[in-house]
């Protein structure tokens, strides 16, 4: 299409509106409930977006060829409850029906977690895709399974598409979609790095401490011996394991292993560390996720987060999310910046970032990413 108009509905901070404007686009409306992320969207695109959509008549929408949604994701979300329909925020897949119902736009981009594809044993892709079925749109057999390190950003992020033509503008039968294989690791995170960043960005003397104490760890231990979760309070502990879950008394029962091949060493690093009694606890939890490719852990990409520190591989970051957990620059010996995680979500340069650094991980955390929805569009607009 050359030209088109389209609907942005849970608009966020604008990651379908910058896609539709690249294709051709021209938006005509937008809903977004967040009140910092509302005036995100009015900074950048000089549209102010209706709040809640379940307060907006749907003949009060203007005619449009496109509606975009990524609607809210916490009701199918691992991180959540996984109550799906039967949670308030699940229902808002309704309203995009509501809305399809009486304007039958052309086309559908719809985006949501990795987990809609599997919730509830396949019933909620069920209730969805036969819902867009009825109304009279194609769409694929199963949900689009599609991570930004496919189309060359480097970050790990599965998300599902679901896209969809209306069978009375198209000649269609079929959708089909060229969908790059994972190739894992082919891309690099220094793509979307802008240099040295201020002492702001900087990891905490608390953060490096214990990263130093576990970088002395895997040089100790050696990597090829951590292929699973370190949980250090486990050292030298002898108590039965019958109460415990099969996967949990398994992981315990490598790290009793580990200890007693290396208990010379690891006996010598607790004491030097004062057993760890100056860790939070989640940080005497540790997950080498880099195998034999790095040598550090300051050769990695490194989170903080609730179930322990996890290092990975430089050439993926893992996925932003909403809850703030920002990855932190090995090498550089800091977290991402705004303008960074803005890479990572393929926003352009000129984008301005809210000032709230804290709202701006988030919005950026809850964005989708503009490169993968531009890749789908494109496909999906030049076959029907």
């Amino acid at each position: 299409m050359s030209s088109f108009r389209f609907i942005d509905l849970f608009a966020g901070v604008g990651g379908f509106h910058i896609a539709m404007n690249r294709l051709g686009g021209q938006c005509v409306f937008a809903s977004e409930i967040d009140p910092y992320a509302v005036t995100t969207y009015k900074s950048n695109f000089g549209i102010e977006p209706f709040g809640d959509i379940r307060s907006i008549d749907e003949r009060a929408i203007p005619a449009h060829d496109v509606l975009c949604a990524g609607f809210p994701c916490q009701a199918f979300s691992k991180a959540g409850k996984q109550e799906g329909f039967d949670d308030t925020r699940g229902t808002l897949f309704f309203e995009i029906k509501r809305i399809l119902n009486h304007h039958k736009p052309k086309y559908i981009i719809l985006e949501n977690v990795r987990n809609l594809a599997s919730h509830d044993g396949g019933r909620t892709w069920k209730v969805i895709s036969d819902n867009l079925r009825e109304l009279g749109y194609i769409i694929t057999e199963k949900p689009l399974i599609v991570s930004p390190h496919q189309v060359g950003v480097p970050q790990l992020r599965e998300r599902v598409f679901i896209l969809g033509v209306h069978s009375s503008m198209t000649k269609v039968k079929k959708l089909h979609f060229e969908i790059p294989p994972s190739h894992r690791n082919q891309t690099s995170g220094e793509l979307i790095l802008n240099g040295k960043a201020d002492k702001r960005y900087a990891i905490s003397q608390y953060q490096e401490y214990v990263l130093t104490a576990w970088d002395e760890f895997i040089r100790g231990v050696g990597r090829q011996n951590l292929g699973f979760p370190i949980w250090a309070n486990e050292f030298g502990k002898a108590y039965d394991l019958g109460h415990l879950p099969s996967w949990k008394a398994n992981f315990v029962n490598k790290n009793r292993m580990l200890y007693h091949q290396n208990k010379a060493f690891i006996d010598k690093w607790l004491k030097k560390y004062n057993y760890l009694s100056d860790f939070v606890q989640t940080h005497t939890k540790f997950e080498w996720q880099a195998g034999e490719y790095i040598d550090t852990v300051w050769q990695g990409i490194i989170q903080f987060r609730p179930s322990g520190i996890r290092v990975k591989r430089p050439t993926e970051f893992p996925a932003l999310v909403a809850m703030v957990h920002i990855p932190i620059v090995g090498w550089e010996k800091r977290r991402l910046t705004p303008r960074e995680v803005a890479n990572l979500q393929s926003f352009p340069d000129d984008y301005r970032i809210n000032n709230n650094t804290q709202q701006a991980y988030k919005q950026f955390g809850n964005a989708v990413n503009v490169k993968v929805v531009e890749y789908l569009a494109r496909q999906l607009f030049e076959q029907a």
